[in-house]
Protein backbone atom coordinates (compact mmCIF):
# COMPACT_ATOMS: atom_id res chain seq x y z
CA UNK A 1 0.00 0.00 0.00
CA UNK A 2 1.01 3.72 -0.91
CA UNK A 3 2.63 5.73 2.15
CA UNK A 4 -0.20 7.95 2.86
CA UNK A 5 0.41 10.80 5.51
CA UNK A 6 -1.18 13.05 7.15
CA UNK A 7 0.49 16.60 7.89
CA UNK A 8 -0.06 19.36 9.94
CA UNK A 9 -4.06 18.51 10.57
CA UNK A 10 -3.82 18.10 6.18
CA UNK A 11 -4.50 14.48 4.22
CA UNK A 12 -5.11 13.24 0.65
CA UNK A 13 -8.38 12.94 -0.50
CA UNK A 14 -8.46 10.56 -3.32
CA UNK A 15 -11.12 10.59 -6.08
CA UNK A 16 -12.85 7.24 -7.56
CA UNK A 17 -10.87 4.80 -9.39
CA UNK A 18 -7.24 5.91 -8.64
CA UNK A 19 -4.13 3.57 -8.90
CA UNK A 20 -1.41 4.50 -5.63
CA UNK A 21 1.79 2.14 -6.29
CA UNK A 22 2.79 0.38 -3.30
CA UNK A 23 6.32 2.56 -2.72
CA UNK A 24 4.48 5.81 -4.21
CA UNK A 25 3.94 8.56 -1.22
CA UNK A 26 1.51 11.26 -0.87
CA UNK A 27 1.06 13.25 2.00
CA UNK A 28 -0.33 16.70 3.12
CA UNK A 29 -2.74 18.86 1.53
CA UNK A 30 -3.40 17.05 -1.58
CA UNK A 31 -6.72 16.84 -3.45
CA UNK A 32 -6.50 13.80 -6.11
CA UNK A 33 -9.76 13.95 -9.42
CA UNK A 34 -10.64 10.55 -10.38
CA UNK A 35 -9.07 7.84 -12.68
CA UNK A 36 -5.94 9.04 -11.26
CA UNK A 37 -2.51 6.85 -10.99
CA UNK A 38 0.53 7.57 -9.04
CA UNK A 39 3.61 5.32 -10.03
CA UNK A 40 6.24 3.64 -8.00
CA UNK A 41 8.45 5.63 -6.35
CA UNK A 42 6.40 8.95 -7.41
CA UNK A 43 6.11 11.19 -4.56
CA UNK A 44 3.74 14.13 -4.05
CA UNK A 45 4.36 15.86 -1.33
CA UNK A 46 1.81 18.51 0.01
CA UNK A 47 3.11 19.81 3.54
CA UNK A 48 4.51 23.49 2.65
CA UNK A 49 1.48 23.84 0.53
CA UNK A 50 -1.38 22.63 -1.47
CA UNK A 51 -1.54 20.43 -4.27
CA UNK A 52 -4.58 20.21 -6.60
CA UNK A 53 -5.05 17.20 -9.36
CA UNK A 54 -7.89 16.71 -11.80
CA UNK A 55 -8.94 14.02 -13.07
CA UNK A 56 -7.26 11.25 -15.17
CA UNK A 57 -3.39 12.97 -14.42
CA UNK A 58 -0.89 10.17 -14.41
CA UNK A 59 2.31 10.46 -12.29
CA UNK A 60 4.58 8.54 -13.70
CA UNK A 61 7.43 6.28 -11.69
CA UNK A 62 9.92 8.93 -9.83
CA UNK A 63 8.19 11.56 -10.43
CA UNK A 64 8.19 14.59 -7.73
CA UNK A 65 5.38 17.03 -7.10
CA UNK A 66 5.98 19.81 -4.82
CA UNK A 67 4.86 22.99 -3.80
CA UNK A 68 7.09 26.61 -2.15
CA UNK A 69 5.69 27.11 1.24
CA UNK A 70 3.13 29.59 1.46
CA UNK A 71 4.08 30.63 -1.23
CA UNK A 72 3.65 28.61 -4.59
CA UNK A 73 0.51 25.84 -4.58
CA UNK A 74 0.72 23.21 -7.68
CA UNK A 75 -2.57 22.83 -9.67
CA UNK A 76 -2.64 20.38 -11.90
CA UNK A 77 -5.92 20.32 -14.50
CA UNK A 78 -7.62 17.07 -16.61
CA UNK A 79 -5.93 14.51 -18.73
CA UNK A 80 -2.21 15.37 -17.52
CA UNK A 81 0.62 12.95 -17.83
CA UNK A 82 3.86 13.36 -15.69
CA UNK A 83 6.39 11.31 -16.88
CA UNK A 84 9.70 9.55 -15.29
CA UNK A 85 11.43 11.90 -13.34
CA UNK A 86 10.03 14.82 -13.63
CA UNK A 87 9.50 17.62 -11.20
CA UNK A 88 6.78 19.42 -10.98
CA UNK A 89 6.53 22.63 -8.05
CA UNK A 90 4.73 24.90 -7.81
CA UNK A 91 3.51 25.86 -10.83
CA UNK A 92 -0.03 25.69 -13.02
CA UNK A 93 -0.53 22.83 -15.84
CA UNK A 94 -3.73 23.27 -17.19
CA UNK A 95 -5.89 20.48 -19.28
CA UNK A 96 -4.39 18.20 -21.74
CA UNK A 97 -0.99 18.24 -21.56
CA UNK A 98 2.32 16.25 -21.51
CA UNK A 99 5.27 16.44 -19.35
CA UNK A 100 7.98 14.73 -20.54
CA UNK A 101 10.43 12.27 -19.14
CA UNK A 102 12.69 13.89 -16.77
CA UNK A 103 10.83 17.40 -17.22
CA UNK A 104 11.36 20.77 -14.41
CA UNK A 105 8.52 22.76 -14.09
CA UNK A 106 9.56 25.53 -11.63
CA UNK A 107 7.56 27.61 -9.29
CA UNK A 108 4.64 30.04 -10.56
CA UNK A 109 5.44 28.35 -14.31
CA UNK A 110 1.76 28.06 -16.30
CA UNK A 111 1.75 25.65 -18.76
CA UNK A 112 -2.07 26.75 -20.52
CA UNK A 113 -3.60 23.60 -22.54
CA UNK A 114 -3.27 21.30 -25.56
CA UNK A 115 0.74 21.73 -24.68
CA UNK A 116 3.77 19.07 -24.53
CA UNK A 117 7.25 19.95 -22.38
CA UNK A 118 9.49 17.88 -24.31
CA UNK A 119 11.83 15.39 -22.37
CA UNK A 120 14.55 16.98 -20.26
CA UNK A 121 13.27 20.51 -20.89
CA UNK A 122 13.36 23.27 -17.76
CA UNK A 123 10.37 25.82 -17.49
CA UNK A 124 11.90 28.31 -15.28
CA UNK A 125 10.31 30.65 -12.65
CA UNK A 126 7.38 32.05 -13.65
CA UNK A 127 6.88 31.33 -17.69
CA UNK A 128 4.49 31.18 -18.91
CA UNK A 129 3.80 28.59 -22.26
CA UNK A 130 0.92 29.51 -24.28
CA UNK A 131 -1.99 27.11 -25.67
CA UNK A 132 -0.74 24.49 -28.23
CA UNK A 133 2.68 24.41 -28.46
CA UNK A 134 5.45 21.83 -28.31
CA UNK A 135 8.25 23.23 -26.16
CA UNK A 136 11.73 22.38 -25.38
CA UNK A 137 15.20 22.91 -24.16
CA UNK A 138 17.01 25.00 -21.17
CA UNK A 139 15.08 26.94 -20.74
CA UNK A 140 12.15 25.66 -22.98
CA UNK A 141 10.71 27.12 -26.08
CA UNK A 142 8.30 26.92 -28.26
CA UNK A 143 9.77 24.79 -31.35
CA UNK A 144 6.08 23.72 -33.08
CA UNK A 145 2.54 23.74 -32.78
CA UNK A 146 0.59 21.08 -31.28
CA UNK A 147 -1.16 19.31 -34.61
CA UNK A 148 -4.36 16.14 -34.50
CA UNK A 149 -1.36 14.00 -34.21
CA UNK A 150 0.22 14.81 -31.22
CA UNK A 151 -2.94 15.66 -29.13
CA UNK A 152 -4.54 12.27 -30.00
CA UNK A 153 -1.06 10.10 -30.81
CA UNK A 154 0.59 11.64 -27.45
CA UNK A 155 -1.35 13.30 -25.21
CA UNK A 156 -4.65 11.85 -24.96
CA UNK A 157 -2.87 8.49 -26.01
CA UNK A 158 -0.61 8.39 -22.89
CA UNK A 159 -3.27 9.56 -20.75
CA UNK A 160 -5.83 6.78 -21.56
CA UNK A 161 -3.14 3.93 -21.26
CA UNK A 162 -2.08 4.54 -17.99
CA UNK A 163 -5.68 4.51 -17.01
CA UNK A 164 -5.54 0.76 -18.88
CA UNK A 165 -2.28 0.26 -17.29
CA UNK A 166 -3.41 1.16 -13.92
CA UNK A 167 -6.20 -1.19 -14.11
CA UNK A 168 -3.43 -4.43 -15.08
CA UNK A 169 -2.22 -3.54 -10.99
CA UNK A 170 -5.84 -3.87 -9.42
Amino acid sequence: MAIIKTINGKGPIFGKDCFLAENAVIVGEVEMGNQCSVWYSAVIRGDVHSIKIGNKVNIQDNATVHATYLKSPTNIGNNVSIAHNAVVHGCTIHDNVLIGIGAIILDDAIIESHCVVAAGAVVTKGMHLTKGGVYAGIPAKRVKEIDENLLDGEINRIANNYIKYASWYK
